[in-house]
C-alpha cells in the first residue's frame, strides 16, 4: 500500500523541526526545500522554507520566499519571517504592512509560561509581534508608533527586555515599578493546571514520567504533523498547549490509560488487598502497584466508601486535586455499567484460561457486598451479623479472580486474612460509636497543591521581577545620564549578579559618563578577565584609556581585539584611538572610516572621526562626520557638542549655543556642556547667564578645575569679589602648580587693593609659565596706571 502525501509531508516535517531545534539550518533548508515540492499547495512549507532561508542569515531569500503570503497577511508565519527580513534588510515599511494585514492572527495569542525543555510554540505571540513592530516604526523613523508598540508589549510580557531598552535608548520616561511587578495574569500564565501533576512529597502519586507509545498517540501525530513540538511523552497536561486537535488527542489518550487500568484490575489483581474497594485507587494512571497498596494503616472498605460520598458531595466546586483517583468519582451506576463492560472485553480476549463463570459470578458478589454494607448502615442492629454473612458469601467468587499460574489456595489464604481485620474494625465502630461510621477518620488540614503551586509561582516571579526592576533601573537612569542613581541601583544587586559582564559594563559606562576614567578603566578591566571575547563597549573602553593616557594598554587591546575580530566596528574604533593616542591622525582617520564601512549605524564611529578632523583643522569635514553620527543615533549628544565647538572655532556663537543647549537637554547632567554654554554665554557679554551655567556646572562636577576657573572668573567680572576669593582658594587647592590660577588670584588681590599679594602671586605665575611673561610683567606695571590687566592667557 502506498504511503498517502500526508503522511510524507508529515514525517518531512519532523525531520525538518528536529534540524532546526539541533541547529544543523543546512539540512533543515534541503528538507524544507522537499516539502515545498510535495506539498505545493500548502502555505505551511513556504513558512519553513523561509524560516531556514532567515535562520541561516539569508535575509534576502526569506524576503523573497516569503513575501507572496507574508506580505498579504495570509500566513502568520510567514507574515513572521518576511517581517523579520524586512528589518535586516531596512524595509521597514513592508515589514509594517505584513504584520498590520496578519493583526487578526495573533493580536490574542499568547504563549508567555508555555515554554519548556519539551513544549514550545513554533510561532510568537502577540507581545513578540509588538516587539517587532516597535523595532521597524522605529527604523522607519515613527517614534509616536515605535513607542505605543513598545509599551503595548511590556503590559503584555515584562520579560520583553529588549522592548525596555528600545524606550529607554529613544529617551522616553518609564516609570520602571509600573512595569516589572506580579499581576494576575501574569501569574495565570505560569500557572499549572492543578490535576496535571502533583507533588510526590505530600503523600500523593504523580503521573509517571514516560508513557509507553499507543497506537492513538502515532495517529495523532499524523493529524498535526505540522506541529512538531507536540511530545508524544508528556509528563504532564499543563505543558500541551499547541492547539486544540492536541488537548484532545491527550485527553483521549488520558481516558484510554483509564480505561485499560479498569480492564487489568477486572481481569488480574495481584494485591488481594483491594478486594473490599469499590475502585482501585491508581491502576487508571499508573501502570505500576500504587504504594499506598501495601501501606498497614490503609483506611478500611467502609472508610474509602465514605470518602468517596464526600467528595461526590462537593460537587463541581471541588478542587481537582484527585486525578489520581478519578475512579472514586463514579456513581453507582457508572460503576456497574462499567465493570460489566470490562467483563464483557475480558471474556472477549481473555486468554489466560480462567473460567468464564468465576467473572460473572464476581460481578454480583460485589454487588452483594456493597448492598450489605448499607443495609449495616442503616439497621445498626441484628442486621449487621446479616451484613458480615452477605459478606463471607462473597469471598470464594472473588478469590477465583486470579493471576494465571497463581494457586486458588493461597490467593484465598491471602483474602481470608485481610477480611478478618476489616470485619473486627467494622464491629468496633458499630458498637462503640455507631454515628461515626458514616464519617471519615479526621485528618489534619493540609492546603491544596493547586495553592501551593499558585503560591510558589507567585513568589518566583515577585523574586525575579524585583531582580528585573533593579537592573531596568540601573539601565534606565544611565540611558537618562543619571549616573549617580545608575551606579546605586546597580550595587544593590546580588554579588553574583554584580559580578556579571553586562552589569560590570553598565557600571563602567556610569563611571565614564561621570568622567570617573580611573574607576571606569576598573570595570572594564574586570569584564574583560570575565568575558574576554565580548566586543559591546569596547569602543568606550578603547575611549577611556585614551583619556588616562595609557598608550601601552590601548595598543594591546587594540591588537587583542583586531585579532579576533577583524570585521567589528569596535576593534576598529580601538585602533584608531590607539593611532590617535600617537598622534598619528592620518591612521586613525582610516580606522574611523573603515569603522562606519563595517556597520553605517555605528554612530560613536563617525564622532570619533569627526574629532580627528577638528584636529587637523578639517572643519568641513569633522561637521560633516558629526551629521552622520546624529543620523545614525538621534540621543547621541557626543556629535552635538562636536558641531557646537566647531561652529565656537568658527565665530558661529548662536549656531554653537543651539548645539551645546541641544546637547544638554539630551545629557542634562554633563557638567562639560553645561560649563560650554556658560563660555559661549560670556563671549557673547552675558555675563550673569554665563555665571548661572558655571555654578550649575561646579555643582555636578566639585573637583573639575577648569569649571571652577570660569565660575571665578566671571564672579570677578561681575564685582563678587568674596565668592571668587573663595572659589580660587579651592581650585588652589586643586590645582596649586597651574599658572592661570594665580594670575587670577593676583587679579583678584588687586582689584582688593592687597598689592603685595597681588605682586606674590603675579611672581608665582610667571615662574609657572615663563612663556607668558610679557603679559605678566604688563599686569604688574598697570599698578601705578590703573589700567585693566587682559587674562586672555586664560582663556
Amino acid at each position: 500500500m502506498a504511503p498517502t502525501p500526508t503522511a510524507i509531508s508529515g514525517l518531512i516535517r519532523q525531520v525538518i523541526h528536529y534540524h532546526l531545534d539541533n541547529a544543523s539550518y543546512e539540512n533543515a533548508l534541503f528538507f524544507a526545500e522537499r516539502l515545498t515540492a510535495q506539498d505545493p499547495r500548502s502555505s505551511e512549507p513556504t513558512y519553513l522554507y523561509a524560516l531556514c532561508h532567515l535562520r541561516l542569515g539569508d535575509y534576502r531569500s526569506a524576503y523573497d520566499v516569503s513575501k507572496p503570503m507574508g506580505y498579504r497577511g495570509v500566513h502568520f508565519g510567514c507574515a513572521w519571517v518576511f517581517a523579520q527580513a524586512c528589518l535586516a534588510l531596512e524595509r521597514y515599511k513592508d515589514g509594517i504592512t505584513a504584520l498590520e494585514k496578519s493583526r487578526s492572527l495573533w493580536s490574542s495569542k499568547s504563549s508567555l509560561g508555555k515554554h519548556s525543555a519539551t513544549t514550545r510554540t513554533a510561532l510568537p505571540d502577540a507581545s513578540a509581534v509588538l516587539c517587532l513592530m516597535g523595532k521597524l516604526n522605529r527604523g522607519y523613523d515613527d517614534k509616536k508608533k515605535a513607542i505605543g508598540c513598545f509599551e503595548e508589549a511590556l503590559k503584555i510580557n515584562p520579560f520583553m527586555w529588549d522592548a525596555f531598552t528600545a524606550l529607554c535608548d529613544m529617551g522616553v520616561t518609564v516609570r520602571v515599578p509600573n512595569i516589572f511587578k506580579v499581576n494576575d495574569a501574569l501569574v495565570q500564565s505560569f500557572d499549572v493546571e492543578p490535576s496535571s501533576s502533583v507533588d510526590s512529597r505530600e503523600g500523593s502519586v504523580s503521573n509517571p514520567p514516560e508513557v509507553p507509545a499507543k497506537k492513538s498517540q502515532r495517529g495523532v501525530a499524523t493529524d498535526i504533523g505540522s506541529d512538531p513540538f507536540n511530545p508524544s511523552n508528556s509528563p504532564t497536561i499543563h505543558e500541551l498547549t499547541n492547539g486544540d486537535s492536541v488537548m484532545e488527542s491527550e485527553r483521549s489518550e488520558f481516558m484510554l490509560k483509564i480505561h485499560e487500568g479498569r480492564i487489568r484490575y477486572a481481569t488480574t489483581n495481584t494485591n488481594p488487598g483491594f478486594d473490599a474497594m469499590e475502585t482501585p485507587p491508581n491502576q487508571g494512571l499508573s501502570e505500576v502497584p500504587s504504594s499506598r497498596a501495601v501501606q498497614p494503616h490503609d483506611a478500611p472498605a467502609p472508610s474509602r466508601r465514605t470518602r468517596n460520598m464526600h467528595a461526590m458531595d462537593q460537587g463541581h466546586d471541588a478542587p481537582p486535586r484527585m486525578n489520581y483517583r478519578l475512579g472514586s468519582r463514579r456513581t453507582r451506576a457508572q460503576d456497574k455499567g462499567q465493570q460489566e463492560q470490562a467483563t464483557e472485553v475480558v471474556m472477549a480476549d481473555a486468554s489466560n484460561g480462567a473460567p468464564s463463570g468465576s467473572l460473572r459470578s464476581s460481578i454480583p458478589a460485589a454487588e452483594r457486598k456493597r448492598t450489605a454494607i448499607i443495609q449495616s448502615k442503616l439497621r445498626r442492629g441484628h442486621d449487621r451479623s446479616v451484613a458480615g454473612r452477605e459478606l463471607k458469601k462473597a469471598r470464594p467468587p472473588i478469590s477465583r479472580i486470579v493471576r494465571p499460574g497463581s494457586s486458588g489456595s493461597s490467593v484465598g489464604r491471602v483474602v481470608s486474612g485481610n477480611r478478618k481485620p476489616l470485619e473486627d474494625a467494622h464491629a468496633d465502630v458499630d458498637h462503640g460509636e455507631p454515628p461515626k461510621v458514616k464519617e471519615a477518620p479526621p485528618q489534619p488540614p493540609a492546603p491544596k497543591p493547586a495553592e501551593l503551586d499558585t503560591q510558589r509561582i507567585e513568589e518566583g516571579l515577585k523574586w525575579i521581577l524585583d531582580l528585573t526592576k533593579k537592573l531596568a533601573n540601573g539601565y534606565y537612569s544611565l540611558s537618562q545620564f543619571q549616573c549617580a542613581e545608575s551606579v546605586q541601583a546597580l550595587m544593590s544587586l546580588p554579588l553574583a549578579h554584580q559580578n556579571t559582564p553586562w552589569v560590570l559594563a553598565q557600571m563602567g559606562r556610569a563611571h565614564y559618563e561621570q568622567a570617573s576614567y580611573a574607576d571606569a578603566e576598573k570595570f572594564f578591566r574586570k569584564m574583560r578577565v570575565q568575558a574576554p571575547s565580548r566586543l559591546e563597549d569596547m569602543e568606550v573602553y578603547s575611549t577611556i584609556l585614551w583619556h588616562l593616557k595609557r598608550e601601552t594598554d590601548l595598543s594591546f587591546l587594540a591588537h587583542e581585539l583586531v585579532d579576533s575580530a577583524w570585521l567589528s566596528p569596535q576593534a576598529w574604533c580601538a585602533l584608531g584611538n590607539a593611532w590617535s593616542l600617537a598622534r598619528d591622525y592620518e591612521q586613525a582617520l582610516k580606522c574611523f572610516k573603515r569603522a562606519t564601512q563595517l556597520d553605517p549605524k555605528f554612530a560613536y564611529a563617525f564622532t570619533l572621526q569627526g574629532h580627528e578632523h577638528v584636529a587637523n583643522e578639517e572643519y568641513d569635514k569633522a561637521l560633516t562626520a558629526y551629521r552622520q553620527a546624529i543620523s545614525a543615533d538621534r540621543r547621541h549628544y557626543n556629535a552635538y557638542y562636536g558641531i557646537g565647538k566647531v561652529q565656537e572655532r568658527l565665530g558661529a556663537l548662536d549656531k554653537a549655543y543651539a548645539h551645546f543647549h541641544a546637547a544638554q537637554s539630551i545629557n542634562p547632567n554633563n557638567a562639560v556642556l553645561i560649563c560650554c554654554i556658560g563660555t559661549v554665554l560670556e563671549k557673547q557679554k552675558q555675563i550673569m547667564p554665563a555665571l548661572q551655567a558655571y555654578s550649575k556646572a561646579v555643582e555636578l562636577a566639585p573637583r573639575a578645575a577648569q569649571t571652577r576657573y570660569k565660575k571665578a572668573r566671571a564672579l570677578l567680572a561681575v564685582g563678587q569679589l568674596d565668592a571668587a576669593q573663595k572659589e580660587l582658594m579651592v581650585l588652589k587647592d586643586l590645582a596649586p602648580d597651574e599658572a592661570t590660577v594665580h594670575f587670577l588670584l593676583g587679579k583678584l588681590y588687586r582689584s582688593m587693593g592687597e598689592k603685595q599679594l597681588s605682586v606674590r602671586h603675579f611672581t608665582i605665575a610667571l615662574a609657572l609659565d615663563p612663556k607668558a611673561s610679557q603679559q605678566i610683567k604688563e599686569a604688574i606695571e598697570s599698578f601705578e596706571d590703573d589700567v585693566d590687566m587682559d587674562d586672555s592667557m586664560m582663556a
